[in-house]
């Protein structure tokens, strides 16, 4: 196996063919064969070899982790094309190659350093901490008259209840004529509690309530 001598064009040739329908000299992800060889050529492939200039920037950007990278780096020859010699051996010989998969124990390693890198990230995302956007809404709800019960009208108000509402504070606020109106806060989960599903229930009690209105609406 080998490419010959890489720090020559026809060396480099090879290389260039070799990659044409590849990312990495050896498996799927970088490792000590790419090192390996990319440190056995004398700078970057002309502009020509396309296949082999392309595998050498993407290498280069892997400069500062050669010495992390999975695999055991060997001599340069045993990566590659097979050479003539190899390809006229004995047909028993090929009995034993796997044209179609890798047993490597860089394809082995590099597979598992992937599999626990994924399983980090998973680890890593379900422990991120999941924002809840919720709001705070004032509410003015008007009675018909100054003969309504403003306690009875607030008592029915707070049994306005769902999941992702929590009423808060509450006054009497003078309208006039002796007609005074509830102005009442509350904090929602904005996917739960929409402000139509408030008006609509606080209406709902239509002995009580004329109207409800939104003063104000803040996000918390």
């Amino acid at each position: 196996m080998g490419f010959g001598n890489i720090k020559i064009a026809s060396g480099v040739e090879k290389l260039n063919n070799f990659l044409e329908d590849k990312s990495y000299i050896d498996g799927y992800v970088p490792s000590q064969a790419d090192v390996a060889i990319f440190e056995a050529m004398a700078g970057a492939p002309a502009d020509k070899f396309a296949h082999a200039f392309r595998w050498y920037n993407h290498i280069n950007s892997y400069k500062s982790q050669f010495e992390s990278l999975p695999g055991i780096k060997k001599p340069i020859d045993q990566y590659g094309p097979a050479s003539a010699s190899a390809a006229n051996g004995d047909a028993s010989d090929d009995d034993d190659v796997d044209l179609f998969g890798s047993d490597s124990e860089e394809d082995e390693e590099a597979e598992k350093i992937r599999a626990e890198r994924l399983a980090a990230y998973q680890e890593r995302k379900s422990k991120k901490k999941v924002i809840i956007a919720k709001s705070n809404i004032i509410l003015d709800v008007k009675p018909w008259d100054d003969e309504t019960d403003m306690k009875e009208l607030e008592r029915l108000t707070r049994t306005v209840e769902t999941d992702g509402l929590l009423w808060g504070a509450s006054k009497l606020v003078a309208v006039g004529y002796g007609i005074q109106k509830l102005q009442i806060s509350c904090v929602v989960e904005d996917d739960k509690v929409s402000t139509d599903f408030l008006e609509e229930s606080i209406t709902g009690f239509e002995d009580f309530v004329q109207s409800v209105d939104i003063v104000a609406f803040n996000k918390v």
